[in-house]
């Protein structure tokens, strides 16, 4: 439920528009409403952190708008709020009217859903789930260079899973897609809400089993067998990739 904020209101503030964050200062606002000219904007409150309340408010700054990726190096809980917070405000965005009837929604003021009052039809954030995989072959893991990834990082594999398929065969299809791999043992590791724009990736670890490997042109500007103390850059702590990595490299050392 919204509310109008007042200048006693005080917590974390998540303000955002077209997936993108208000940090002024480079920093997520922290503090009384009053100090950031928040008071008499509207919000609501996502979650609590150390404590204080999460507010999100879902409008524009002119200034000091960037995406939550900035915040990637705070503590994990707080940039899973940030990430909540964003997309929540594009969901309310693009979902100003009903797809079946046209007419107006309005926000549920019991759970983040938006409500038609014409036909009734009920909306809730859609979220898609991706898989991401570290493949071991021997005291080497594979990994690729992507087309989207800036600095020249290093990082496993990833993609989207498909209509109706499970997890498992998402990561046996996209591996296949993307380097020509064969993989064996694939076992669930953990997962992690991802904001851009709306992910759940669900991390595995897996064995070569065969395939000489061939990256993917369009997705991967390379890829290749590194050895677990030769790595190249690698993505930043925090994320599950880097978990992922490791998590083999303590593997292959365990076996050196």
């Amino acid at each position: 439920m919204q509310f109008e904020i007042t200048s006693v209101d005080a917590g974390w503030w998540v303000v955002s528009h077209e997936q993108k964050l208000w940090l002024p200062q480079g920093e997520l606002p922290h503090g009384p409403a009053e100090k950031f000219g928040l008071t008499g904007t509207k919000g609501q409150v996502i979650g609590e952190w150390l404590g204080e309340k999460v507010w999100l408010i879902c409008e524009a700054r002119s200034e000091s708008m960037f995406s939550v990726r900035q915040l990637i190096d705070e503590e994990v809980g707080l940039f899973q709020l940030a990430g909540r917070g964003v997309q929540l405000a594009e969901f309310y965005r693009s979902h100003r009217w009903c797809g079946y009837c046209g007419h107006e929604m309005n926000r549920s003021k019991h759970e983040f859903a938006c409500l038609c009052s014409h036909c009734r039809e009920r909306y809730y954030p859609q979220i898609a789930p991706c898989i991401i995989v570290a493949i071991r072959r021997g005291d080497e893991i594979l990994l690729a260079n992507h087309a989207r990834q800036r600095n020249n990082i290093y990082t496993v594999l990833a993609g989207f899973v498909e209509v109706g398929e499970t997890l498992e065969q998402a990561v046996a299809r996209e591996v296949m897609e993307e380097s020509n791999v064969r993989v064996k043992n694939v076992r669930y590791v953990t997962s992690q809400p991802w904001p851009f724009p709306q992910s759940l990736m669900v991390a595995f670890m897996a064995e070569y089993e065969s395939g000489d490997l061939q990256h993917d042109g369009k997705e991967l500007l390379d890829a290749g067998w590194f050895r677990y103390d030769a790595l190249p850059m690698l993505p930043p702590p925090g994320t599950v990739a880097r978990r992922l990595i490791e998590d083999t490299v303590a593997i292959c050392r365990a076996g050196a």
